[in-house]
């Protein structure tokens, strides 16, 4: 008996616009519906795309009994709310990141999955880009030997940003470096040390109550050896925008480069001095993906064919090509395949590791455990 698709609805037309026509070619999906709060958008973007079912209330949406799913692409003070909202009526969710920018949100979300069954995955992008795949790749595979430790970064120059963005606090957004580090072997963060550095323009101090510049964080993982740093930016910090994730194993390393778009660095053990590292250009993994979304792991304008048919889109292959695999990855988690990573309680693992990280460097690098509710 054929599969029945899973009716998707998107809220939040911007970012999240990009993420239509791969749900449209998905094979295990129905586009259902659409929702933005701004009409003449909702229905630019429903016209586009040939989308008949549009909302500008969230709340009419939720009481739509034929959608089974909501992809949020909100900003991030509505993530928590509108994920509540839609597990309380019933609906599985995918949210960008980050998952709430409260520790007692998370807690809410996770509790709120238990009682009900519903599926809940945060949709974090670096997990799926193509570095972090062909990392995991080598990592799945032996090649990097025992893992001895891990650092990533997210640096980014939020300037002329508006809305909520102006001196938030650097790790209250950190998922981008906070998940590879966990992610790579699935850990847990256990608990945090986290140091403050530099201070953003006072005029921003008392958005948020936050001077830093800089937030660099000591991850302890639970049950290993491993620990991890983080650091991350958002304002007065000149470096041009990176995601960045270092892996040292005991036969193999590997660096994402310092500049974007450059290849990755590997570096192999026992080598000759000269020979130890290799510039690698890694692939685009779209072989995990069924054939009619896997070009849309590629950038620019692809025409080529899928299942038969002729495709000519620009839509999808931001953040390293992870668009597709993270629909790919949730729609295989309703259907009961898959680990969705990261589920609800990896997401607040992920989540509050950021936010407490922040507080540790409050109390001058206090160590700040994780709840227990992010750790079962």
């Amino acid at each position: 008996m054929q599969e029945k698709p899973a009716r998707i609805a998107i809220v939040g037309l911007g970012f999240g616009a990009e993420f239509i026509p791969i749900y449209q070619r998905h094979p295990g999906t129905e586009m259902a519906a659409i929702c933005q709060r701004s009409e003449a958008a909702l229905h630019a973007v429903g016209d586009k795309f040939g989308i008949a079912k549009r909302y500008t209330r969230y709340e009419d949406l939720l009481a739509d009994p034929d959608i089974d799913a909501v992809h949020i692409n909100t900003p991030i003070p509505d993530h928590a709310a509108q994920s509540i909202a839609a597990l309380r009526a019933g609906k599985h969710v995918a949210c960008t990141v980050p998952m709430a920018t409260s520790v007692e949100d998370c807690r809410k979300i996770v509790e709120l999955t238990r009682e009900t069954g519903l599926k809940y995955m945060m949709m974090e992008t670096v997990v799926y880009a193509r570095e972090f795949l062909f990392m995991k790749s080598l990592y799945d595979s032996g090649e990097l030997g025992q893992l001895q430790f891990l650092k990533a970064s997210h640096q980014q120059d939020m300037d002329g940003w508006p809305g909520y963005w102006p001196g938030l606090p650097p790790m209250h957004y950190a998922t981008h470096c906070v998940g590879p580090v966990l992610g790579l072997g699935r850990h847990q963060a256990e608990y945090v040390s986290c140091f403050g550095s530099g201070t953003i323009r006072e005029e921003m101090h008392s958005c948020y109550g936050s001077r830093f510049a800089v937030e660099t964080c000591h991850i302890k993982f639970k049950d290993s050896d491993l620990s991890a740093q983080v650091y991350r930016s958002l304002f007065d910090v000149a470096r041009q925008y990176r995601e960045s994730f270092e892996v040292y194993g005991s036969k193999k390393a590997v660096e994402w480069p310092l500049v974007e778009h450059e290849p990755l660095v590997v570096h192999t053990a026992k080598r000759p001095e000269p020979e130890i590292p290799e510039r690698v250009v890694c692939p685009d993994f779209a072989h995990l993906l069924p054939p009619e979304i896997a070009p849309f792991t590629t950038g620019g304008v692809y025409g080529g064919e899928a299942g038969g048919e002729h495709l000519s889109f620009t839509q999808g292959a931001g953040h390293g090509g992870s668009h597709p695999h993270l629909v790919h990855q949730f729609i295989e988690l309703l259907h009961g395949r898959g680990e969705g990573y990261p589920n609800a309680v990896q997401s607040a693992n992920i989540t509050c590791t950021g936010i407490l990280a922040h507080e540790s460097a409050l109390r001058g690098g206090e160590i700040i455990r994780l709840p227990d509710f992010t750790l079962q």
